[in-house]
């Protein structure tokens, strides 16, 4: 049986930003995000999520998508969803 939380140790986050969408400014966030972890993967570029992306700032984290409120609150939540 394979331990879950050393597959997790070796992944590297991706993080996938949108410079289309009017609600994601990337040149605060993408410093942000690097804070949170340097060595994670940034993709910039449309990833097909446009509706939610025209009203609220978001990152797709692992592939999961992460919407907020404020940019300040969807770091939050990105701290809460990458691999430690």
């Amino acid at each position: 049986m394979l331990d879950l939380e050393m597959l997790l140790a070796d992944e590297k986050n991706e993080f996938k930003v949108c410079d289309k969408c009017k609600a994601t400014n990337i040149n605060s966030l993408i410093p942000k995000l690097q804070k949170l972890d340097a060595e994670a993967n940034v993709k910039i570029g449309c990833h097909s999520f446009c509706g939610p992306g025209r009203n609220q700032p978001f990152v797709i984290v692992n592939n999961k998508p992460i919407m907020a409120s404020s940019e300040d609150e969807l770091v939050e939540k990105v701290a809460d969803t990458i691999y430690v």
